[in-house]
This record gives structure tokens, sequence and C-alpha cells, in this order.
């Protein structure tokens, strides 16, 4: 049976027609460039990843909303303008120190922030202590452990202690941006947690 030469080019358009007609039924006139958020916009902001890294996760995020937001730019441009090569300027550190800053603030107005005895077994796990001195800070009551590190003010004084310019340096990749201030923040915060244990094991 021979296919009329008119019957192919009918049918691709009646498909193309189908599959634009889906599309705009479901919105599609809305389909295009995402445009940048506000980075001065309160946002939700939830956490992949459990305990430490979670936490660090929550705080860059917010922290580089204020930081763009401090700097009247978006959070893209911020990022990518962190990855290029060069000294960093001191409004770029100030804006970064200030917008982590600015994160612990508001996660503490907000009740986000969890205790610092949730996050205990895994700064102990990896803090090279003796098994002994491990067990012994495991034992107090997390009352105590509370009570002595409220978890805002160790976030405060980690990220007073961080050293952004440094940190910031070794960005080389827009992607790095976030992973590298997540890894300081978590690194400074397990810092300051065995730092603040009882005496002898801090």
């Amino acid at each position: 049976m021979t296919v009329p030469p008119f019957v192919l080019p009918m049918g691709a358009a009646v498909l193309v027609a189908v599959v634009l007609g889906g599309q705009v039924a479901a919105g599609g006139w809305d389909l295009g460039p995402d445009r940048a958020v506000n980075p001065c916009r309160v946002r939700a902001v939830a956490a992949v990843s459990p305990g430490l890294e979670g936490l660090g996760e929550a705080l860059v995020l917010l922290g580089l909303d204020g930081a763009a937001c401090r700097l009247h730019i978006t959070r893209e441009t911020l990022v990518l303008g962190l990855a290029q090569p060069g000294a960093r300027t001191d409004a770029e550190v100030n804006a970064v120190r200030g917008g982590l800053r600015d994160a612990v603030d508001r996660m503490d107005v907000e009740g986000k922030l969890p205790p610092a005895s949730s996050l205990l077994d895994e700064v102990l796990d990896s803090s090279g202590l003796p098994t002994l001195a491990r067990t012994a800070v495991r034992a107090l009551p997390d009352s105590l452990i509370n009570n002595r590190l409220p978890t805002a003010d160790v976030l405060r004084r980690a990220v007073a202690d961080l050293d952004v310019r440094a940190l910031l340096t070794r960005v080389s990749d827009p992607t790095e941006v976030q992973s590298l201030v997540v890894a300081a923040v978590r690194k400074a915060v397990k810092e300051q947690l065995l730092a603040g244990l009882p005496h002898p094991f801090g």
C-alpha cells in the first residue's frame, strides 16, 4: 500500500500541535528562564543532610542569601563572583560573615537550632578523644551540655572565628562555594563544641 506524500507531513504537524497543546494546558506559557530569587526575601530553607552537615547547609544557604542582600545583588551573582580568581574585597568578606551571623540569629529566633546535646555523638565520634573520655562525656546529662553550650552561642563564636577571607580564596568554582563554606562552618562548630566541654575533655 502506498502512502500519499502529504500524509507524513500532516501527521507530524498533528503530533506537534498535540504536544504544544499539552504544554500550554500544563502551564507552558510560564516556561522560560527562572527569575533569580530576591535574597532579601525571607524563605524557608530545609537542610538535606542530618546533624552537623545539615545545620551547616541551612546556615550557609541562609547566610549566602543574607550576604547577597547586604551587597544588593542576587545570590547567584554573589556565588559566581566569589568563584572568580583574585583577592576578596572587605565588602564581600564582611557580607558573608554578616550573612552567616544573621542566619544564626534567625534560626535561633525561629527555634530551629538543634540542642548541642543532639550533635554531641557526631562531634565525639570524629574528635580523636580517647574512648574513656568520649564515654565520660556521653554520660553527662543532656541538660548540662545544653546549658553549658547553647547552640546559638556556639554558632556565633564559630562564625566570629571563621577565617572567611582565607576560606573564600580557596574557592575556584561556583559549585565549590557552598560545599567549602559548609565544611568550614561544620569544622568551626565542632571545634567550639569540643572547646566548651567540661575539663579535661575540652
